[in-house]
């Protein structure tokens, strides 16, 4: 965990003192992808070893937590701190989602600290992409499906729906995890071959991700003191709120000590890459740079830092 914590906060230190690190401009992108495959790959190879009729009322119960906590999430947003309906609905879904590379950091803190957990968690990871862009869509149109409208307008939601329901579906996170879960389900007697690439290499990974992500939150300082004390206070209350929810779930469901504390952890994250672009395409009007600052330049270092070991000393202390 301090290796992860120090490649982020390296990445701060860069940023704030005005050394210039040359990544090339796809070196993130590249590297979420890295993750997502392995994380894939690494649930694909566990589900074929543990699926039954158990995982399949889990994933159900992990369907309902996808929908509950946007609800949630927009209750403090617009009846406390006041937001816009169409900003409210927006964050909320942000927080209803989840966050791959927190996922990949808490997976990496498990392992160092030798915590057991269900390898096929992955699979929760996905099943919670989606919920909550419905809730936030709903949320910020409560009467989309109540009023009449003309053709010209049936066409326009028309065309948004289709595109939309691509974000939704067939995003990068989606297509993916859910493709890497299917070929190490298939090939798990044969994924060794590929197992230097994508197991042996993921720690080294994530940390060069890591140092990325601590220099883009930096970056996103200005837009964090523009967004006001509600908000920050509210980017760490909400991880706070689902990682507890996460953590009852989990025990809930019969996972074991490492298993609760990732769904903990998926409770707590915030999504700030499928979220973002399903949001712009569903809510034009929403300020979504008050979101991805919100969950990029706030929760996401709060979870790296802070939230992970909490979630797992409450997790661990609830559990024995």
């Amino acid at each position: 965990m301090l290796i992860n914590i120090g490649f982020f906060l390296l990445g701060v230190f860069a940023v704030l003192s005005g050394t210039k690190i040359a990544f090339p401009k796809s070196f993130y992108q590249a590297l979420m992808l890295f993750l997502m495959i392995a994380i894939g790959l690494k649930g694909g190879v566990a589900l074929a070893e543990h699926a039954s009729w158990t995982l399949f009322t889990q994933s159900l119960y992990i369907l309902a937590f996808g929908l509950i906590l946007p609800f949630i999430a927009f209750a403090i947003l617009y009846y406390i701190g006041l937001f816009e309906r169409h900003d409210a609905a927006s964050i909320a879904a942000h927080y209803g989602s989840v966050s791959v590379g927190t996922y990949a950091v808490a997976v990496a803190y498990l392992e160092s600290q030798h915590i057991r957990y269900e390898a096929y968690i992955p699979l929760f990871v996905v099943l919670l992409e989606m919920p909550a862009i419905v809730v936030g869509i709903m949320l910020a149109k409560p009467s989309l499906f109540r009023q009449k409208k003309s053709i010209a307008q049936e066409e326009n939601d028309n065309h948004a729906s289709k595109a939309l329901l691509h974000e939704m579906f067939f995003n990068q996170g989606i297509v993916l995890m859910v493709g890497s879960l299917v070929i190490g389900f298939v090939a798990a007697d044969e994924i060794k071959s590929i197992t230097p690439v994508f197991f042996s290499l993921f720690n080294g990974v994530l940390a060069l991700f890591l140092l990325e992500m601590g220099m883009v939150a930096a970056s996103r300082l200005e837009d964090i003191k523009r967004a006001g004390s509600f908000i920050l206070a509210y980017s760490m209350a909400m991880p706070l709120i689902g990682g507890v929810l996460g953590c009852g779930l989990g025990v809930l469901m019969g996972l074991s000590s490492g298993g609760a504390i990732l769904i903990a952890v998926l409770g707590a994250s915030a999504s700030y890459i499928a979220v973002p672009a399903a949001m712009r395409v569903a809510l034009p009007q929403a300020n979504h740079s008050l979101s991805i600052s919100a969950s990029l330049g706030i929760t996401f270092p709060f979870n790296v830092m802070i939230g992970i070991p909490v979630y797992t000393v409450m997790t661990l202390w609830f559990v024995n």
